[in-house]
């Protein structure tokens, strides 16, 4: 049997997958949480071979939890099938990418895949992430531009990142030169949408 713990904010959501694979004779839904901090704890008492990870979660985040397993097949599913989220996951060390979009029978075969030792991914996001590239974004850039999407002066988004007003400035004005866009509003939302943040 391969042991699966899901890992999403929504009820209902891993409700009908645990469901859904529940009708598979050879996978088991060992565990289910519904906050990025409690994966850890829960792979550590359930023992999974697989987690099926959701991106955006209370607690943690999911590409960040994903960087942390160790001895267990990671796959990420999620809502939001961008080409900077799968580059991301995939440096975060996990083996599949799946949009909930995907039939029942695909993400089984993919807990199948990957328990093998396979890499599975949306084939038409690996086109799409191929084209668009890494992201040009640094990680303070990105940390900068997270802190601006949540509103505030310069002074409080560099206060929140223990940075002087001046380099706040200068992470903003590049990141937004980099986005191409006008402003920094503009900046995080581009970057949120090509899932560089």
């Amino acid at each position: 049997m391969i042991r699966v713990l899901l890992a999403d904010d929504q009820h209902l959501v891993r409700q009908a997958m645990a469901a859904l694979l529940s009708f598979e004779p050879d996978i088991e839904v060992v565990g289910e949480v519904g906050r990025g901090d409690e994966v850890p704890e829960a792979v550590a008492e359930h023992r999974p071979d697989i987690v099926l990870l959701d991106i955006e979660m209370p607690g943690r985040d999911g590409l960040d939890v994903a960087a942390e397993l160790t001895g267990v097949g990671v796959i990420i599913l999620t809502t939001f099938g961008r080409p900077g989220y799968l580059s991301r996951a995939m440096k975060a060390g996990a083996a599949g990418f799946v949009v909930k979009d995907a039939r029942a029978e695909e993400l089984a075969d993919a807990i199948r895949r990957v328990h093998a030792g396979e890499q599975v991914v949306d084939r038409r996001l690996a086109a799409a992430s191929r084209s668009l590239g890494a992201s040009p974004l640094t990680a303070r850039e990105c940390d900068v531009l997270r802190a601006a999407a949540r509103g505030g002066t310069i002074s409080d988004i560099a206060a929140s990142l223990f940075l002087s007003d001046g380099t706040a400035r200068n992470y903003l004005s590049s990141a937004i030169g980099k986005t191409g866009a006008r402003n920094r509003a503009e900046a995080a939302r581009i970057a949120e949408a090509k899932g560089w943040l």
